[in-house]
């Protein structure tokens, strides 16, 4: 399956430009209002999960944070934020990895996943990757999901994807994590309809 995910998705970023797919976002507001609630170090590590060409990096660059991962299942998409980026991209670690793959070599202060968690649709895949964030976050880290929620899109990008709500989030992450706040947004897309999301901050215990 992995294999079949990666080649949609390096299609993807090969033919449509940034402003040609929905979840563009020029600067991520919310997801650096969380990062900002927790006033994290320069030196935290700080990891983008489904990152791919998101501006959240550049935003984290600016703030002058140290210790800056991308995880994207597409080298495409990779290979467009160091471009972005130009010099900028050697002070980040880009990983190509499907996420239920990944096997960090560090913990994580502060992990952040705007809109790759809802694509991971069987049980298996959902609890690998739950599995992964209790392992890979130090204990007080932060986890950021954001997803569609239940008022949102059934599918992106041709995907069929899991919608979640305040509860059936938490439920997930419930044994390790504690939920700090819930919020519902609506993302405008650059087709001007509207999305929308429901993003979670948990703490692990």
């Amino acid at each position: 399956m992995s294999h079949i995910t990666k080649d949609h998705w390096e299609h993807v970023f090969a033919t449509k430009t940034e402003e040609e797919v929905s979840w563009f976002q020029p600067y991520p507001k919310t997801s650096i209002e969380f990062l900002e609630l927790f006033k994290l170090p320069l030196d935290a590590n700080i990891i983008d999960i489904g990152g791919g060409d998101s501006h959240l990096v550049d935003a984290l660059l600016e703030k002058g944070y140290q210790n800056i991962y991308v995880l994207d299942i597409s080298e495409n998409a990779l290979n467009r934020a160091k471009q972005r980026l130009g010099k900028k991209a050697a002070g980040v670690r880009w990983i190509q990895s499907d996420v239920t793959e990944y096997k960090p070599d560090v913990q994580f202060d502060f992990w952040h996943d705007r809109a790759a968690f809802h694509f991971l649709t069987t049980e298996d895949k959902i609890d690998t990757y739950v599995r992964l964030a209790e392992n890979s976050i130090k204990k007080d880290g932060y986890l950021i999901l954001g997803t569609f929620s239940e008022n949102g899109p059934t599918k992106c990008s041709g995907l069929e994807i899991k919608q979640y709500s305040e509860t059936s989030m938490s439920v997930r992450f419930e044994i390790k994590f504690e939920r700090i706040k819930c919020i519902e947004e609506n993302h405008t897309t650059p087709f001007n309809t509207v999305q929308s999301f429901l993003f979670c901050s948990f703490q692990r215990k």
